[in-house]
């Protein structure tokens, strides 16, 4: 299991909120689980760039900080579902003025974003 080197910085909100969505795909998991994408494969389906195991790397982490919760039905095969924790919940209107700050100014990310692209392969 990865151990950590330098402690983390929570001196405020904004670096324990950082540390608490920090990675890749954390977002937009909480995104698609919100929106009713529950289930594992549905959620691999909603993220084809991610692996099966960052995905579930990334939940794990999610349930430990309060944000998520896991059920897990005894069938056969396993069935495992996510759902938002009351938490987690707190964290959708963030989510969507974030995203809607995005819609707003695509343009100029998407150049800025390019040209960091195209820089870096230069």
């Amino acid at each position: 299991m990865y151990e950590r080197k330098i402690l983390p910085n929570l001196n405020c909100g904004l670096d324990l909120i950082g540390e608490v969505l920090y990675g890749k795909w954390k977002i937009r998991l909480l995104w698609f689980i919100n929106e009713g994408n529950q289930r594992p494969s549905e959620l691999q389906r909603k993220i084809p760039d991610a692996t099966r195991r960052v995905l579930n790397i990334q939940l794990k982490e999610l349930e430990e900080h309060g944000l998520v919760s896991k059920i897990i039905y005894p069938v056969v095969p396993p069935k495992v579902e996510y759902s938002l924790t009351e938490f987690g919940q707190t964290l959708i209107p963030i989510l969507s003025a974030m995203g809607q700050w995005g819609d707003t100014n695509e343009a100029h990310l998407r150049s800025v974003i390019l040209k960091r692209i195209d820089v870096g392969s230069q």
